[in-house]
């Protein structure tokens, strides 16, 4: 154990940058050859989390069984102390704050506890055993939906049921049970605070900060650009563009990483996670508006300023973001200096609306009018989407701001639903036959239940062995069952054959089993990460094999009758998986984008019905159906995430190019954003203009979203069935021309010029045809996906 202990000393020792090594052959110096393996495991854990985790579980779990075996006497206490402190020190991983980690490992500890009680008063008849398990396990995996805290203890979890339902015992014993796992909980507890404790680290904060602060110099860039400053070119306008569209990549690629979407049930989660959504979709606006290299736009002085104001909101947002504990002053003021700035911007393009010029709209050319308010839209856009990001990352830090009692009671500043509220809306969102995450929890609630009812008829000798190889591929998701099945069995037979090689050596020299656990662990906790799935498979195989054999003599024929129980379990998992998951990856996200799409196209229609229902003589409208279609668009869109991220977790060969893929989601969150920014621009102001119907005005912005809409419908449909895609629509000058008669005629004032309403029609009919535009690019996509 010391020798553990000062191997991880030495691993876990201050960082030195890595530097390029000579081949191996080249060198016998025993500092290099420890140097290159530092510098092979930094590649391969480059924040040293696995090590970190392993480390601590090298010197707790040893530790902890030779107490409970040795000192206390007792073989049930040793047992559950062992695998309660493996669980939670190598299965769960929580981030943020310590008060939080130490939070969310009291709530697992506390559930150990009940699933121990309830595996412990099932295991005796098998039929309840089953059908509790298959409840169990349905229960705990689908509410890893509500938040990724649950979700990433989910397998912890199930292996407390697991562990008791599969060893039944006289009720007598469940107080060893619960004392063992009790004492593992309060170890693991002082571990993680005490030895090497993991960074407090937002993973999305900083990549979040890094585009708000290349957004801002861009905004800041291309204000500069009209006043013809030497300094600000096109060229650099280009240049900071790029950098904000890297660094919103870099973010999506973080985002996008985990196999769950990296939030919690707190007000600062949900509110980070949509601050994804808004800065990809706020890059795209950038790169979209961005002035050629060559020469310079029209000059709009109100539409740069509320670039100057969006500039410096984003600024503040950054500087937030990197101090959540700061005082939110600045960017409160900041955002209150964007609402005037916009509030200036729709005056003055109505005073200068030039509602009399001559001229007719082309294919390729808007018409005059309406294009005389392209700069001041453009800068509607970015404000509307600067504004929705300054919110969300005040709500954070608000919530980051917070006392310890209101984060222990859950109290959350800003919030915009409570918890519970918020839990039911994304448990809702997925009970649904296309949800991925459905079919993950119906596929592992069944196989353990399948192989809990399976040990008792085929009269396995050992049921855990069964059960722990179903959950071994159960913890993966649905999508590479089969290929986790095949590698577990692999890494489970390595294990075990080198397992039993080891005993074999050992012969009757016990002793020399205690000496190889703290290395076994380690082995078992680093090698799922830096090496690979099979080969954790082989070291938690060995890991198991030496902590079973301690205290008895060793017998390696046993060990290799175990790889028949797992490779039985892994069989169940593999069968359940086909019957649940019968066509893959790729077809769950087309439908998963399906109906993204077609609730997305919904919301945009009830978001324009809205808005034309405030420029009319009729009735005020009210935003409550818009409000619950984009409530709906927000659910297709976590389950497209759900999706999306079990495609990226797929192995193997993707059929789709992830370009391609990637392009195909992002149209979905633009789509629901371009709603998004109708609802607001009608929400925003208090006042109604009923002075006249605006009849030919409505009806051509109803039948361009009409014809958006139904658009991306057939886009649906295409996707499900593998059919032809729609064509890209083009611009209707027509309709423009109809726009432009009725703004003549109806929407303007008895001195000629353009009403504020006016000006937010013809606003509305650009966000339109913001969806409009994201057709060619999603048609291109789409049909590389139908050809896969």
């Amino acid at each position: 154990m010391i020798l553990c202990h000062r191997l991880c000393q030495r691993l876990l020792a201050r960082r030195v940058p890595c530097q390029q090594e000579e081949p191996l052959v080249q060198t016998s110096a025993p500092g290099s050859r420890l140097g290159a393996a530092l510098s092979w495991l930094r590649a391969h854990d480059p924040d040293l989390a696995a090590t970190r985790r392993a480390g601590r579980a090298a010197l707790v779990i040893p530790s902890l069984y030779a107490l409970c075996s040795q000192v206390i006497g007792s073989p049930t206490v040793a047992t559950f102390a062992s695998f309660a402190s493996f669980s939670m020190l190598l299965l769960v991983d929580f981030s943020g704050p310590m008060t939080e980690r130490l939070r969310a490992h009291l709530g697992l500890a506390v559930a150990w506890a009940v699933l121990i009680c309830l595996g412990t008063l099932v295991a005796h008849q098998i039929w309840l055993a089953a059908v509790v398990t298959v409840v169990i396990a349905f229960l705990v995996l689908f509410c890893g939906v509500v938040s990724s805290v649950l979700a990433g203890a989910s397998t912890a979890m199930l292996l407390a049921f697991i562990l008791p339902v599969a060893t039944p015992v006289p009720l007598s014993q469940l107080p060893e049970r619960l004392a063992g796992a009790g004492l593992a909980a309060a170890t693991a507890m002082l571990a993680i605070s005490l030895l090497w404790p993991r960074p407090t680290r937002d993973p999305l904060g900083a990549p979040a900060a890094r585009v708000c602060r290349a957004a801002a110099r861009q905004l800041s860039d291309e204000a500069d650009l009209p006043a013809g400053a030497p300094h600000a070119p096109g060229s650099r306008c280009r240049a900071t563009a790029i950098e904000t569209t890297a660094a919103a990549d870099d973010l999506s690629t973080v985002f996008n990483a985990t196999p769950y979407r990296p939030t919690g049930l707190s007000a600062g989660s949900r509110a980070l996670v949509r601050l994804v959504d808004e800065l990809t979709w706020l890059s795209r606006i950038l790169a979209d508006s961005t002035p050629p290299a060559a020469g310079r736009p029209a000059c709009d002085v109100s539409a740069h300023q509320v670039r100057r104001a969006a500039a410096a909101v984003l600024d503040e947002a950054a500087a937030l973001l990197d101090a959540p504990r700061s005082s939110p002053a600045a960017l409160r003021s900041a955002a209150d200096h964007l609402r005037a700035a916009l509030d200036d911007m729709e005056r003055s393009a109505s005073v200068r609306l030039p509602v009399h010029e001559e001229g007719t709209g082309t294919p390729s050319r808007v018409h005059p009018v309406i294009g005389f308010l392209d700069l001041s839209f453009h800068a509607q856009k970015v404000g509307f989407a600067t504004l929705q990001i300054a919110s969300n990352v005040d709500r954070a830090a608000a919530a980051e701001r917070r006392s310890w009692t209101d984060r222990l009671l859950g109290r959350e500043p800003g919030a915009v639903t409570e918890p519970l509220a918020s839990a039911h809306e994304r448990a809702a969102a997925h009970l649904r036959p296309q949800s991925v995450w459905l079919h993950n929890s119906l596929r592992g609630a069944l196989g353990l239940g399948i192989a809990v009812a399976l040990v008792d008829l085929t009269s396995v000798e050992r049921s855990f062995w069964v059960l722990l190889g179903t959950l071994s591929v159960l913890r993966s998701n649905a999508l590479s069952t089969g290929q986790n099945a095949v590698r577990a069995v692999a890494g489970t037979v390595a294990g075990s054959l080198i397992g039993a090689l080891l005993l074999k050596l050992i012969g009757h020299h016990g002793a020399l089993l205690w000496v190889l656990l703290p290395f076994a662990v380690l082995l078992a906790g680093t090698a799922p990460s830096v090496i690979s799935y099979a080969a954790g498979q082989a070291s938690f195989t060995i890991t198991l094999v030496v902590l079973f054999n301690i205290g008895m003599i060793p017998d390696w024929h046993i060990v290799l009758l175990r790889i028949q129980d797992i490779a039985i379990g892994c069989g169940v998992s593999l069968l359940v998986a086909l019957f649940f998951w019968p066509r893959g990856a790729t077809a769950a996200v087309n439908r998963a984008l399906a109906d993204a799409y077609t609730d997305g196209a919904r919301y945009l229609t009830g978001s324009v019905a809205y808005a034309l229902g405030r420029c009319g003589t009729g009735p005020a409208p009210s935003a409550d159906a818009a409000l619950e279609e984009g409530r709906t668009a927000a659910a297709s869109a976590r389950r497209l995430d759900d999706a999306f991220r079990n495609y990226l977790a797929e192995r193997g060969a993707k059929p789709v190019p992830l370009a391609d893929m990637s392009t195909l989601v992002t149209g979905v969150v633009a789509l629901r954003l371009a709603a998004d920014s109708v609802l607001g621009l009608w929400q925003c102001t208090e006042e109604r203009d009923t002075e006249a119907d605006r009849v030919v005005a409505r009806l051509v912005i109803l039948s361009a979203a009409g014809r958006v809409s139904r658009w991306y419908g057939d886009l649906a449909d295409g996707l499900i069935r593998a059919a032809a895609i729609p064509d890209p629509l083009p611009r209707n000058p027509v309709a423009e021309d109809r726009l432009v008669e009725s703004l003549r005629r109806d929407l303007t004032d008895e001195r000629g010029q353009a009403t504020a309403t006016a000006v937010r029609i013809i606003w509305t009919a650009d966000h339109i045809d913001t969806a409009r535009r994201l057709q060619p690019g999603l048609v291109e996509a789409a049909a590389a996906d139908i050809a896969s």
